[in-house]
């Protein structure tokens, strides 16, 4: 979340009520089809941003860069575009803004030539304090190209005094706050790194001896590359051709707080996140809640697609028949229409249609990840409730969402998150369904494999929950001494 982000896209969103993913990084050293394999490890990568993508590679002599606006199917599919990526190592990027405007400027990897040499990083998550330092680099006289937070690691490096370019790169990550699982590419050395809490996902992969650096599971599955392990919180690894280093360079912590909404909608389901399969964590979450929040009714729908497996786990538990009483139409992505006020309530069905033979007559329960705005909601329990449903039950896969993030994910600021503003029984009125559940937080750690939440010192980042933030919030806390990037009006 950034009140950064400038939405510079004239198309209605469909998915305009549900939290954005964050980002999706991707790294590979040593292997001839470097490019190609990025390629596809960012289309398994695809849901955790479908703004923008871009990859870079080194041949060993000069570095190649392709950034576009746009899905990684519809750019980086062409052989002209691979046949410009030379080189046997590579990284990539795929986004979705949550510091900075939706504009080629802002695409990852971003780029710099340094005294010793070029260097491209990619950068997943949100640095709290950057707009701060910003200012201070500018104050020496910086000049920032674009207005992601990411660009202001590139600018610490450059300043650093540090002797080699690691050792700068570590220098820079001291200096910032907030969450990081980021991959950089030197002239010799593809590296990775994790924030010292380990806010966001980061793995390390084998491909027949080439090391390969991925934001989750699912981009190793897509290139038979072989599951090493998580990059620990607060570690970097540094991959060259004498192979592997890890280094600590960071304050330890001794309580990591990964974002546990990974578990709830961020990751893919195919995804093992910390040695926990996805899938499984989602059904737990739904057989928890059917424990804590039953209803009597006649079966089980899912909001697909997010709140499918959710919905499962609860039917089972409920012993109650799962059906697909909404489709979903997979061929939107951004609707085509301009969004006129004539049209605009279209937007929910362009993407979900009832089931009218599944739902008529039916008392019905609704299972979702999450409610944001509620608009989404509202306009999916109309369109049951016209097809025919008797009652309408919603529950949902999650605590309430009551906070902003500052970490990665872009949510609307607090007073438009409808948890903020509204009681449960407010909700329920205003998304007009017969009674509303959320799972509560201790059943959302239960879920994750934890016996309840431990209020002293969490395991998990839930801020959005809790709105307890595991680190400083510095460009948050005096807004009226942080200074506004320039917003350069930029084509997509």
């Amino acid at each position: 979340m950034s009140g950064d982000t400038l939405n510079t896209n004239p198309f209605i969103d469909a998915d305009g009520d549900h939290l954005r993913e964050e980002c999706g990084v991707f790294g590979i050293f040593g292997h001839s089809d470097a490019a190609a394999l990025s390629t596809l490890g960012l289309h398994a990568l695809q849901h955790r941003g479908q703004e923008a993508a871009g990859i870079v590679t080194f041949d060993g002599n000069q570095f190649h860069s392709e950034r576009h606006m746009g899905l990684v199917g519809d750019n980086f599919t062409k052989k002209t575009v691979l046949d410009r990526l030379a080189g046997s190592c590579a990284i990539g990027h795929t986004r979705y803004s949550t510091t900075g405007a939706s504009a080629l400027r802002n695409v990852q990897p971003l780029y710099a030539d340094f005294a010793g040499g070029g260097f491209a990083m990619a950068h997943n998550g949100n640095l709290t304090n950057a707009m701060t330092l910003q200012r201070q680099l500018q104050q020496r006289g910086s000049i920032f190209q674009s207005t992601s937070d990411s660009e202001t690691i590139l600018h610490l490096i450059a300043t650093s005094d540090g002797k080699q370019l690691v050792d700068k790169l570590i220098d820079a990550l001291r200096q910032v706050e907030g969450a990081y699982a980021l991959v950089a590419l030197s002239e010799k050395k593809l590296i990775g790194a994790r924030d010292p809490l380990g806010v966001r996902p980061l793995i390390l992969g084998d491909l027949h001896g080439s090391y390969v650096l991925a934001s989750e599971t699912c981009a190793l599955d897509i290139i038979g590359a072989r599951f090493v392990r998580d990059i620990q919180p607060g570690e970097m690894v540094v991959v060259s051709k004498d192979g592997l280093q890890s280094l600590r360079p960071f304050d330890q912590r001794n309580h990591p707080r990964f974002c546990i909404f990974e578990y709830v909608y961020f990751a893919r389901p195919d995804s093992e996140v910390n040695g926990v399969n996805v899938y499984g964590v989602r059904k737990r979450i739904g057989e928890e809640l059917a424990r804590e929040a039953p209803a009597d009714a006649d079966l089980v729908v899912p909001v697909p697609d997010s709140g499918t497996p959710a919905a499962i786990g609860f039917a089972q538990a409920a012993n109650l028949p799962f059906e697909l009483g909404i489709i979903r139409n997979h061929y939107v992505g951004r609707t085509f229409i301009q969004p006129t006020d004539s049209i605009r309530h279209m937007g929910v069905k362009l993407k979900h249609n009832a089931n009218r033979e599944m739902l008529n007559g039916k008392r019905v329960i609704l299972v979702d990840d999450s409610i944001v705005r509620g608009t989404t909601s509202l306009k999916i329990v109309q369109m049951v409730r016209e097809a025919g449903a008797r009652e309408v039950h919603m529950r949902i896969a999650s605590p309430p969402t009551s906070n902003s993030c500052f970490y990665g994910v872009d949510t609307p600021e607090k007073a438009k998150l409808l948890a903020s503003r509204m009681s449960i029984e407010e909700m329920a009125a205003y998304i007009k369904v017969d009674s509303l559940a959320f799972l509560t937080i201790d059943g959302l750690y239960r879920a994750v494999g934890e016996a309840k939440r431990n209020n002293e010192i969490p395991q998990f980042c839930d801020a959005c929950f809790t709105g307890e933030y595991p680190t400083a919030l510095t460009d948050h806390e005096k807004p009226d001494d942080v200074v506004k990037a320039t917003r350069l009006a930029e084509a997509g």
